[in-house]
């Protein structure tokens, strides 16, 4: 019994040495106060809190379901992809502000036979970023367009569009607010 001990010993001492090396070399980075994940990089020693406001939608044509939805999907991200806590404070150290400016449809973006083929929507939202700690505000626009068949009405298209719209209007504000873009 103990040579077999002995051998399982030996032949898993290079592993265990590597382990102990490892443990020791990486604790003394546990404690950093600045935490990146996805080129993501956010003091948590100082920044702690961030607010949504409700997202008003302020385009000549609304779709009902475009602000709740982006309101719905950017809660999400910073939950899921920071270590913020979401408050209705008014001292949050992150304030955000948006607003839907446009949500334009425009037609015969591809021409094929001489008959359009391809129609575009255009969802343009601004967004102010208030950061209460450096007393700083920071506002910038944020467009995207997705291409659908001109058979196609705007109301049949929005049910395909909204959510790759969605998602891509939300990845585009958390990139710009977090990644410095």
């Amino acid at each position: 019994m103990k040579k077999i001990i002995h051998t399982i010993i030996n032949r898993y001492k290079t592993t265990l040495l590597f382990s102990g090396l490892l443990l020791i070399f990486a604790i003394p980075f546990t404690g950093c106060g600045i935490y990146t994940m996805n080129d993501v990089s956010i003091n948590y020693d100082s920044v702690k809190t961030i607010k949504l406001f409700t997202i008003e939608n302020k385009a000549s044509y609304v779709n009902p379901q475009l602000s709740p939805k982006l309101y719905e999907k950017l809660s999400q991200k910073f939950v899921n992809s920071t270590k913020l806590t979401r408050t209705n404070n008014d001292d949050a150290h992150y304030q955000i502000t948006a607003t839907i400016t446009g949500y334009n449809p425009s037609q015969t973006v591809g021409i094929s036979a001489q008959q359009a083929t391809t129609n575009r929507l255009t969802v343009s939202v601004h967004v102010v970023l208030k950061k209460t700690l450096e007393n700083k505000t920071e506002e910038f626009d944020v467009t995207r367009n997705a291409d659908f068949s001109a058979n196609l009405s705007l109301q049949q298209a929005e049910g395909q569009l909204l959510d790759e719209l969605v998602r891509n209007l939300t990845d585009e504000i958390f990139n710009h607010i977090f990644s410095n873009w």
